[in-house]
């Protein structure tokens, strides 16, 4: 689950970073995952465009705003009976630096409504979570509000960094796919 803001007024902005993720797993080498993903559908009974990654594995970014992002998490999970620890959400996070990753399973939502609105619809927050790093405005030295902050682009510093630490989640897939979240974990967590 590749949490963003639906549509081209959107698609720059920081807060889209998990939009930003899953649309590169369409690109990855099947060699690489074991799998060639089927493309992205529009599903309207699930509130987000879906594609199938394997037999069991789907890739959701949700048509609804941010903070409605569980409507489409509780329609996929109901309707696939996928149990919540089975669950990855990839999302912006401001209490880390651009370019940092962190991975880990449960906690609260830190105050970011897209994580709030899966843990309300799920009615747990035992789900794992690819956190990609923006930075906070304040320690960046913006003076922005962290709602108008999170609505606008980065720096092309910034986005470098994000899009290389993006490159870095995405080598880390294959193990995620297969449960191999301590392998993955070391990988993501270690200084490049």
């Amino acid at each position: 689950m590749g949490l963003g803001n639906p549509g081209p007024r959107y698609q720059d902005h920081r807060h889209n970073v998990g939009f930003w993720l899953t649309e590169r797993l369409q690109n990855l080498p099947s060699a690489l995952t074991g799998f060639s993903p089927s493309g992205w559908q529009e599903e309207s009974r699930f509130s987000c465009r879906l594609q199938r990654l394997a037999p069991s594995v789907f890739c959701c970014q949700p048509t609804t705003y941010m903070n409605e992002s569980g409507q489409a998490v509780r329609a996929l999970v109901q309707f696939y009976k996928i149990p919540t620890h089975a669950i990855l959400v990839v999302h912006d996070e401001l209490d880390i630096p651009p370019g940092d990753i962190r991975l880990k399973k449960g906690g609260g939502h830190g105050g970011h409504n897209g994580i709030r609105s899966i843990a309300q619809h799920l009615g747990t927050a035992d789900f794992w979570r690819l956190r990609l790093g923006i930075g906070h405005p304040r320690s960046l030295g913006l003076q922005q509000e962290v709602a108008d902050f999170v609505l606008h682009r980065p720096s092309a510093a910034e986005q470098a960094l994000i899009q290389a630490a993006i490159d870095r989640s995405l080598q880390a897939i294959p193990d995620i796919l297969n449960g191999r979240f301590d392998k993955a974990q070391l990988a993501l967590h270690s200084p490049t």
